[in-house]
C-alpha cells in the first residue's frame, strides 16, 4: 500500500495548491497519471499472487475513503481506527472526491470491479453512487466515457454475486455499518422511485437506461453503436422477455457459442481479450453467454426500452448495415449486435404471442419486431458468409475440464464422445490429468464407444495409445460403485451384445484369457462370502470385456464344481444388467443369462449331482440371498424359467422331462406367496394342457418304445402333484381373469382334454365344477349311481360291455377323495353271495389290467381301496391252504386282511404271469410291477408288526399273537418265493431282498419269544421253509436263503 500512498502524494503535489477533493473531470488527465501508474505497479508486482485481489483491495480503500464523512469527528475517527479494516490505510490517503474514483476506474478499465464493489454497497448507497457515476459520465462526455459506460452496463448484466469473496464481505460490512443510516444516503436518487420488493439490479438497469439517453448524442463510432444496441437488446431479452424459468441451452450449443465468441476475439486484435490465455478467455466468454435474471424489469421500463431500441435502430441502422456489409473483419461488437438482436427477436415474438398487452403496447412491440427483423434480414446474410474459427472447440472444452469451470461435467461428455478429438496429444493429456472426473457410468460408456469407433475405423492410431486409453477407461470403470458398473455393463451389452468389448477391441485386450483363468481359479479356491466383494470386483472387469465367456464360465463352474453354486450365483446376481434381451420384438428372445445357461449347461449334465446343483443355481438366481454390502437382484423371473426350461420339455420322449418337472415344482413352491399373480404372464392354461398331455402319455406308457419313455413310472406322481398344485393356484387367482376370459380359457382347456384319456379330465373335475360335467365311460354308470347333474357318459374306445369295473378302478386311482366317492356310489349287493363272487372275480381282473400303469401313489390308493372293500365285505378273497402242513389252531382274525391281501397279490401275479398276459409288458414294465408288489408286501409286514406289538390282545393276555405273526411270515415268504419262481431271474432281486427281510422278521420274533413253539415244531417249520427255498434259482440266492433259515 506504500506504492498507492506514493501515487496519491504525487498527484496531490501536481494539483497543489488545490486539494484532490476539488478535482474536476478536466483535471484528471494532468493529475491522475501517478495514481493510475501506482495501481498498475501494484498489479504488476503482484502478478504471481492474485493481482486482481490487490487491485480490488486498493480500489476498496479508495472508495471507502471517498465515502468517509469529511471532516470526521474525533469519536468517528476513534471508532473507525478500531473497527474499519480499511481505515488505517485509507487514512494515509488525502481527502478525495468521486471524480478521482470514477476517473481512476475508467483509466484502469475496471468496469467489472466497479460493478462488484457497487453492488456490495447497501441499496440506498448503491443507487446514490450509481447516480453520481451517471452524472459524472454526462458531463463533458468523451468517447472513453461512453466506452466505460457501455462496459459498466454490460458488466452489470453479467454480474453474479460472490458471497465467498472476503474483500467484498469486508467492504459490504463497512458500508452497512457506517453508511446505511447516514443522512446523505437515507433517500434514493430523486429521479428514481425505489420499490423495496424489486430485485436490486432492476432499478440500477433502469437508471443505466436513463443514463444512456443522456449520452446518446456522444455515441459516435460504429463499434460503440453496435455495443449499445447489443447491450439494450440483451437487457430487454434477459430482464424483460425471457421466461420465468428459462431452459439452459444444451452443452453442444453452449460450447459452440463459446467457440464462436473466442474465435471472434482471436480475430479481433483490438479486443481486450485478444492476447489473454485461453483459460481466461473461456472464463470471460462463459460470463458473456450466460446471462440470467431472477426478476423482470417493470413493464414501464420495458416499453421505454422498446421505443428507445426502435429509435436507435432507425437512426443507426443504415450506417451499421453498411459497416457490416463492407467486408471488414468481424469485431466482437458487430458479432454481439447480430447475436443479441437475433435472440431478442425470438424472445419478442414469443412475448407478443403469449402476453396480455394493451393496444398501444402491442403496437410498440409489433413495430419493434418488424424493425429488428428488417435489420437482421440483411446483416445475418452478410455475417453468414464470414467463417469463424470453430476448430478451437476441443481446446475450449479441455480448458473447461482442466479448470473445472461451469458445466465442466457436460464438457466431459462432449470430450468423451467427439471422435475427431480423440487420441490427440492434448486429448490424452486431458484424460490422464482429469481421470477422476470420468468416473461416471455415462462417461465410461462414451469413452468406450469412442475408443471402439476410432481404433477400428482408423488404423493410424498407435497401438500403445489405444491400450493406454482402454486402460484409463477400465480404471475409471473400476472406481465406480456396483450399481454404476451395472449401468456400464448394460450399455456395453446394448451396444456390442454378448461379446462386449471383445467384439471390437479383442486385438487390444492381450492377457484376457490369462486373467479369466486366474480369476476363476481364485473363485474356485475361495468360494466364501468373505471374499465376495473382491470376487465381484474381479468379475466386473471381465464381464464388460467379454460378457459371454465370463457368464458361461460362471454357469459352468456353478454346475460342475461341488458346492460353489450359491457363491457364484451371488456373483451373478450382483449384475442385474445381465437380464439383457438381445432381440426385442413381440416375441423377445431369452435374456442373456438364460441363453448362457441353455448354451453352457442345459442338456449337458453328466451326473445327478450336476442336475441338483443346476436346480439350486436356478433357485439362487431367481430368489437371491442378500449378502451384506452388495446389492443383488433376481436374474430369473419365474415365468421366464417356465418358458425356457419347462414348457418345451414336458413330453415323455424328451430326456430333460424329469429335470423340467423338478424345476417346475421348485418354481411353483418358491413363488407361491408372491403378491403378483406371476403365473398369468406365462399362460397357465397351456401349462396345464402340457401336464395333462404328459399324464395322457402314461396311459399308454408300456406301449411306447423304450427311447420314448424318458420319465420313469414313478414320475407320474410328480406330474399329478404339480397339476394339482397348479390348478389350486390358478383357481385361487381366478378373479385376476375377466369373467369372459376365464370362461373362454376353461372352454379351450376342456376341448384340449377331449383328445386325451378320460382319467386326465377326471383329475380336473374340481377345476371345471360349475362349468362342465365330468365325462366318463358309459359303462361306469352300470356299476355306480352317478348323478346326471354332475356326470355325463361318453363313448370311449376300449370300454365295451363288462368294462364298468375297470373304469371304476381307474377312477379310484386318481385320488383318495374320488376313491371314497366311487366306493360310496358302488352298486354291489352284499347280501347276494353270487353278486359278491362275481364282483371279486371282476376286481381281480381289473386289478391286473390297472396295476402295470399305476404310479406308486396310485397303487397305494388302490391298496387302501382294497382294504375298504374287504372291511365292507364287498370283496371276497378265499384263502387256500396250499402252503401249510397242518391246520393251524391259531387266532388269525387280526391278520385276516393282511393274509387276504397277500393272497390277492399272489393271484394277481399268477394272472399276470399266465400265458395270456405274460407278453403284455416289456422288461421295464415287469420291474415296475415287481416294485409295486414289494411296496405292498413291505407295507403288510409293517402292518403285522404294528398289530402284533400294540393290538389290544397284546395287553395282559395269557397268549399274545407271536405264533400268528410267525405263521403270517411263513405264508408271505411262500407267496414271495412262488412269485419269484414265475418271473425271470433278472426281475427277482427286489423280491429276493424282501424274502430275506421276511426271514429276518421271522427269526427276530422267534428268538424274542422262545416259548412260542416247541423244539419239534421249530424243526418242522425250518424243514418246511427249506423245502420251499430249495426251488429257488440261482444257486447263490438259494444257498443264502437256506443258510438264513438254518440260523433260526
Amino acid at each position: 500500500m506504500t506504492i498507492l500512498h506514493g501515487g496519491f502524494l504525487l498527484a496531490e503535489q501536481l494539483f497543489h495548491p488545490k486539494a484532490l477533493a476539488e478535482l474536476t473531470k478536466s483535471d484528471w488527465e494532468h493529475v491522475g497519471r501517478p495514481i493510475v501508474e501506482a495501481l498498475r505497479e501494484i498489479s504488476a508486482a503482484t502478478a504471481h499472487s492474485q493481482p486482481l485481489a490487490w487491485k480490488k483491495k486498493a480500489l476498496i480503500i479508495i472508495w471507502a475513503k471517498v465515502l468517509q464523512p469529511y471532516p470526521a469527528t474525533p469519536s468517528d475517527t476513534e471508532a473507525r481506527w478500531q473497527e474499519d479494516v480499511f481505515f488505517s490505510v485509507g487514512n494515509m490517503i488525502p481527502a478525495i472526491n468521486h471524480t478521482v474514483l470514477f476517473e481512476l476506474l475508467k483509466s484502469l478499465e475496471a468496469s467489472g470491479l466497479f460493478i462488484q464493489l457497487l453492488l456490495a454497497l447497501p441499496t440506498a448507497v448503491c443507487r446514490a453512487e450509481l447516480e453520481r457515476f451517471l452524472e459524472h459520465m454526462a458531463v463533458d462526455t468523451s468517447s472513453k466515457d461512453v466506452a466505460f459506460f457501455l462496459d459498466v452496463w454490460w458488466e452489470m448484466m453479467k454480474h453474479k454475486d460472490d458471497q465467498q469473496d472476503p474483500l467484498l464481505s469486508q467492504f459490504r460490512t463497512m458500508a452497512h455499518k457506517y453508511l446505511s443510516s447516514s443522512d446523505e444516503f437515507s433517500h434514493p436518487p430523486k429521479r428514481f422511485k425505489s420499490d423495496p420488493d424489486v430485485c436490486p439490479t432492476m432499478p440500477l438497469l433502469a437508471m443505466l437506461l436513463a443514463g444512456l439517453k443522456q449520452i446518446r448524442s456522444r455515441i459516435l463510432c460504429p463499434g460503440m453503436k453496435c455495443c449499445t444496441l447489443a447491450n439494450l437488446a440483451d437487457m430487454l431479452s434477459v430482464f424483460a422477455l425471457a421466461e420465468d424459468d428459462p431452459q439452459e441451452v444444451s452443452a453442444t450449443v453452449y460450447l459452440d457459442k463459446l467457440a464462436t465468441v473466442i474465435s471472434v476475439w482471436n480475430s479481433d486484435a483490438r479486443n481486450p481479450y485478444h492476447q489473454q490465455a485461453l483459460a481466461e478467455k473461456v472464463k470471460e466468454a462463459e460470463r458473456d453467454i450466460s446471462l440470467t435474471s431472477l426478476a423482470r424489469l417493470p413493464s414501464e421500463t420495458t416499453f421505454v426500452g422498446f421505443e428507445f431500441l426502435r429509435g436507435l435502430l432507425r437512426d443507426w441502422g443504415e450506417e451499421l448495415q453498411a459497416m457490416l456489409g463492407s467486408g471488414q473483419g468481424t469485431s466482437y461488437d458487430s458479432y454481439r449486435l447480430c447475436d443479441s438482436l437475433t435472440s431478442f427477436s425470438q424472445n419478442l415474438k414469443l412475448f407478443l404471442a403469449t402476453s396480455s398487452l394493451s393496444k398501444e403496447e402491442r403496437q410498440v412491440g409489433s413495430e419493434l419486431a418488424e424493425c429488428v427483423g428488417a435489420f437482421l434480414k440483411s446483416t445475418n446474410r452478410v455475417l453468414g458468409k464470414k467463417g469463424f474459427e470453430k476448430d478451437i472447440a476441443a481446446s475450449i472444452a479441455m480448458a473447461i475440464i482442466e479448470q473445472k469451470m461451469d458445466r465442466h461435467m457436460e464438457m466431459c461428455y462432449i470430450f468423451a464422445s467427439e471422435r475427431k478429438w480423440a487420441f490427440s496429444d492434448a486429448w490424452l493429456a486431458c484424460l490422464v490429468n482429469n481421470r477422476a472426473l470420468f468416473r461416471e457410468p455415462g462417461l465410461v460408456l462414451k469413452l468406450l464407444e469412442t475408443v471402439t469407433d476410432v481404433s477400428t475405423a482408423d488404423g493410424a492410431v498407435p497401438e500403445a495409445q489405444v491400450k493406454q486409453v482402454i486402460a484409463l477407461t477400465l480404471e475409471c470403470y473400476a472406481h465406480l460403485s456396483l450399481p454404476d458398473k451395472n449401468k456400464v455393463l448394460s450399455g456395453v451389452l446394448l451396444s456390442w451384445g454378448r461379446k462386449g468389448l471383445s467384439e471390437k477391441l479383442l486385438a487390444h485386450l492381450e492377457g484376457f484369457q490369462e486373467d479369466l483363468n486366474t480369476t476363476f481359479n481364485q473363485l474356485a479356491q475361495s468360494a466364501s462370502e468373505q471374499g465376495l466383494a473382491k470376487a465381484v470386483a474381479s468379475v466386473a472387469r471381465l464381464v464388460i470385456l467379454h460378457p459371454e465367456v465370463t457368464v458361461k464360465k460362471l454357469c459352468g463352474m456353478a454346475v460342475v464344481n461341488l458346492g460353489t453354486h450359491r457363491f457364484l450365483a451371488q456373483i451373478l446376481t450382483a449384475f442385474p444388467a445381465l437380464r439383457f434381451t438381445e432381440e426385442q420384438g413381440p416375441d423377445p428372445s431369452p435374456t442373456f443369462v438364460v441363453s448362457c445357461l441353455k448354451e453352457t449347461v442345459w442338456t449337458k449334465f453328466s451326473t445327478p449331482r450336476e442336475e441338483k446343483q443346476f436346480l439350486e443355481l436356478l433357485s439362487c438366481l431367481a430368489s437371491p440371498a442378500k449378502p451384506q454390502g452388495i446389492p443383488v437382484a433376481a436374474l430369473l423371473e419365474p415365468d421366464e424359467v417356465l418358458k425356457e426350461f419347462v414348457l418345451p420339455f414336458l413330453m415323455l420322449d424328451v430326456r430333460e422331462v424329469d429335470l423340467s418337472l423338478r424345476i417346475l415344482i421348485q418354481t411353483l413352491e418358491a413363488h407361491a406367496c408372491l403378491e403378483d399373480y406371476w403365473l398369468q404372464t406365462c399362460s397357465p392354461f397351456p401349462l396345464i394342457v402340457s401336464l395333462c398331455q404328459l399324464l395322457d402319455g402314461f396311459s399308454k406308457y408300456w406301449q411306447l418304445p423304450r427311447e420314448k419313455r424318458c420319465l420313469p413310472p414313478d414320475g407320474k406322481d410328480l406330474v399329478i402333484h404339480i397339476l394339482e398344485l397348479l390348478c389350486e393356484v390358478v383357481l385361487a387367482n381366478a378373479e385376476t381373469f375377466s369373467p369372459d376370459t376365464w370362461v373362454k380359457s376353461l372352454s379351450w382347456l376342456h376341448r384340449k382334454l377331449e383328445q386325451l384319456d378320460w382319467t386326465v379330465g377326471l383329475r380336473l373335475k374340481g377345476f371345471f365344477q360349475g362349468h362342465f360335467k365330468c365325462e366318463v365311460p358309459a359303462t361306469l354308470f352300470e356299476i355306480c349311481k352317478l348323478s346326471e347333474d354332475e356326470w355325463t357318459s361318453q363313448a370311449h374306445p376300449g370300454y365295451g360291455p363288462g368294462t364298468g369295473l375297470l373304469a371304476w378302478m381307474e377312477s379310484c386311482c386318481t385320488s383318495s377323495g374320488i376313491s371314497e366317492r366311487m366306493l360310496a356310489l358302488l352298486v354291489v349287493d352284499v347280501g347276494n353271495p353270487e353278486e359278491v363272487r362275481l364282483f371279486s372275480k371282476g376286481f381281480l381282473v381289473a386289478l391286473v389290467q390297472v396295476m402295470p400303469w399305476c404310479s406308486p401313489q396310485e397303487w397305494q390308493c388302490l391298496n387302501q381301496l382294497t382294504r375298504r372293500l374287504l372291511e365292507k365285505q364287498l370283496l371276497h378273497v378265499p384263502y387256500s391252504l396250499e402252503y401249510i402242513q397242518f391246520v393251524p389252531l391259531l387266532n388269525l382274525k387280526p391278520f385276516a386282511q393282511e393274509l387276504q391281501l397277500s393272497v390277492l397279490l399272489l393271484r394277481a401275479f399268477q394272472f399276470l404271469c399266465s400265458q395270456s398276459c405274460r407278453n403284455w409288458l416289456p422288461l421295464e414294465g415287469w420291474s415296475h410291477v415287481v416294485r409295486l408288489l414289494c411296496n405292498s408286501l413291505t407295507g403288510l409286514l409293517d402292518s403285522v408288526r404294528l398289530i402284533q406289538s400294540v393290538g389290544p390282545w397284546a395287553q395282559g393276555q395269557e397268549q399274545d399273537l407271536s405264533q400268528e405273526a410267525l405263521f403270517f411270515y411263513t405264508q408271505v415268504f411262500c407267496h414271495v418265493l412262488h412269485i419269484m419262481a414265475m418271473l425271470h431271474q433278472e426281475l427277482c432281486e427286489p423280491l429276493y431282498v424282501l424274502a430275506l427281510e421276511i426271514l429276518t422278521c421271522y427269526e427276530t420274533l422267534s428268538k424274542t419269544n422262545p416259548s412260542v413253539s416247541s423244539l419239534l415244531q421249530k424243526v418242522n417249520e425250518q424243514r418246511f421253509l427249506k423245502s420251499i427255498a430249495e426251488n429257488i434259482t440261482p444257486e447263490e440266492r438259494r444257498q443264502t436263503l437256506l443258510q438264513k433259515i438254518s440260523s433260526f
